[in-house]
């Protein structure tokens, strides 16, 4: 074996044990008890499995027969508890439904009573031509119905709104489980020569990714949205309540923090002396209104005013000055506040000369 081979063996054999040791603390030793988590971890270890037998397989072709059959075992419940994990997330699912405990049963039966009766050691073209394929179609098809679930989050993106760090930890760790299963279709399919480890690869970047985040970041307790929710129930005082309201709006006109197009919801939160989710609870509790909506009726209102005071200005360069990123963006902000396009605005309150 060549120093690089060894050096390949080690990093991708170091992410399998790492991925094992992550997912074996999630399990039993995290403070979160979040069914998420569980399923977090579990999803890690039959990963970790997977990973573990590609980099011994890889380096081993000899390895016998059983260790192979195990490592597709684990694969087979990769899909699941990945979408078992998005699903508890995003619904707020606190306890474990029977629904999902036959579901696992269910599977653990059929892929047993399969190795039963074909064993790899003893029928492996079976495995090839039929199981196997079978095994990353159900790992695919959760990946895609995990994405689905995502589909809240990602519009988000397309709206170019913030997301929460939970959020985006959702979307890291279903992207991650999706780069490894196209790795390994990538593989089987032999579109590349030496793909085959490449799996293991990004699987150790990606645990060496999330351990840095655990390890370093300032605060991980934001990476679930049971965790966010504690937050959400520390209410404002109502006696402060018109205070700080009167208090928000002088700050949007006399600092016309609204131009900012970047303009987050912590960042005018810091400005009010309230943290981001109390604004959004006052926002939404008392103003009636999402702070994307409340923002924008600041951005929409000025822009009123200069269409009507300035018309040398094209659109695109009112949409600019008030905060907008993309003229698509400030046209249906709006129509939909105004019930018009901007140039429609301005030719009916525009007298003529």
């Amino acid at each position: 074996m060549s120093f690089g081979d060894k050096l390949l063996f080690f990093f991708s054999a170091l992410g399998a044990f790492n991925g094992f040791i992550l997912g074996i603390y999630f399990i039993f030793f995290s403070s979160k008890k979040y069914l998420s988590n569980y399923f977090l971890g579990a999803l890690l270890l039959v990963l970790s499995i997977r990973i573990g037998k590609s980099v011994a397989y890889f380096f081993d072709y000899n390895l016998p027969k059983i260790y192979l059959q195990f490592g597709l075992t684990a694969c087979f419940f990769i899909g699941p508890f990945l979408y078992f994990y998005i699903k508890s997330e995003t619904k707020q699912i606190k306890t474990l439904p029977k629904s999902w405990i036959w579901l696992i049963f269910l599977w653990l039966c059929i892929i047993l009573i399969v190795e039963y009766i074909y064993p790899y050691s003893a029928s492996t073209p079976i495995w090839w031509n039929y199981i196997i394929p079978l095994i990353y179609s159900q790992w695919g098809v959760h990946i895609a119905f995990s994405f689905f679930l995502l589909i809240p989050i990602l519009k988000k993106i397309t709206q170019k709104e913030s997301l929460k760090p939970f959020e985006k930890w959702l979307l890291t760790i279903c992207g991650a489980v999706f780069i490894l299963f196209v790795s390994y279709v990538w593989s089987i399919l032999n579109i590349t020569k030496g793909s085959y480890i490449s799996g293991a690869v990004w699987f150790s970047l990606i645990i060496y990714l999330v351990i840095l985040i655990l390890l370093y970041r300032k605060k991980t307790n934001d990476l679930s949205v049971f965790s966010t929710q504690k937050y959400a129930d520390k209410k404002l005082n109502f006696d402060d309540i018109e205070l700080i309201i009167n208090k928000l709006k002088r700050v949007m006109t006399e600092k016309e923090l609204f131009k900012n197009p970047n303009l987050k919801v912590n960042d005018l939160a810091s400005e009010i002396n309230i943290t981001g989710h109390q604004l959004s609870q006052l926002l939404n509790d008392n103003i009636e209104k999402s702070f994307t909506l409340f923002v924008n009726e600041y951005r929409i209102n000025e822009a009123c005013k200069i269409l009507l005071e300035n018309t040398n200005l094209t659109i695109d360069a009112v949409g600019d000055e008030v905060g907008f990123n993309a003229k698509s963006t400030f046209f249906a902000a709006f129509k939909k506040i105004k019930g018009m396009t901007p140039s429609a605005y301005q030719q009916a309150n525009t007298p003529n000369l």
